[in-house]
């Protein structure tokens, strides 16, 4: 009879065998726990090196961030912005200041003092229409102030400026309205011989 050659197994095997389950078993627990949806992604990092996206940031207040302030005020029609930014105001023309009659430059002094009060130091809003600049590199913009109201309208509705029409521009018919209006209540340089005759001959302001 053949003596088996295969040695008895270490009594020690099995309990060490045993252990390496138990320990394997745990560790599947933990990643079960740490895994929001119950199942541990084959490969997944550590949760700690996760690189997770950065909260979307607030969107900037578009009404907000469009104020400007308006440091200076040049004539009837035109302001400077902070930033030293020149705006000649859209369909609107306001006598000019060094007009060889002393009654024009009287109307443009109070078309500059209208303006000056309106916008000078305050905070005002730009809207602009299909040029942006003219050739002296001018903003054109219509303005708008605090209270909602447009500059350049109130300039020709209270009469102490024209309706510029030689280039189109969105709000024609409506400055055209204000310019009858005007008229017809004599309001502003309406209701002198100069500012009529300034109108009836034609003559435009420079710029």
């Amino acid at each position: 009879m053949r003596r088996s050659t295969s040695r008895p197994r270490a009594p020690w095997r099995r309990p060490l065998g045993l252990a390496l389950v138990i320990a394997a078993g745990v560790a599947a627990a933990i990643l079960l726990r740490s895994s929001p949806t119950g199942h541990a992604p084959a490969g997944a990092p550590p949760d700690s090196q996760v690189t997770r996206p950065p909260a979307a940031a607030a969107e900037p207040d578009a009404s907000r961030a469009a104020w400007r302030t308006c440091e200076r005020v040049l004539d009837g029609d035109t302001i400077v912005l902070d930033g030293d930014e020149h705006v000649r105001l859209i369909g609107v023309d306001t006598p000019e200041k060094d007009d060889v009659r002393a009654e024009v430059r009287q109307l443009a002094r109070q078309a500059t003092a209208f303006t000056r009060g309106q916008a000078a130091g305050r905070r005002v809003r730009l809207e602009y229409d299909q040029t942006r600049r003219d050739r002296y590199g001018r903003t054109l913009a219509y303005v708008y102030t605090e209270d909602g109201s447009m500059l350049n309208a109130e300039i020709v509705r209270r009469g102490f400026g024209f309706a510029y029409l030689r280039h189109p521009f969105r709000y024609m018919e409506r400055f055209r309205a204000y310019e009858r209006e005007a008229r017809a209540s004599r309001a502003g340089l309406w209701g002198s011989e100069g500012g009529r005759e300034l109108k009836a001959t034609g003559r435009q302001t420079r710029g």
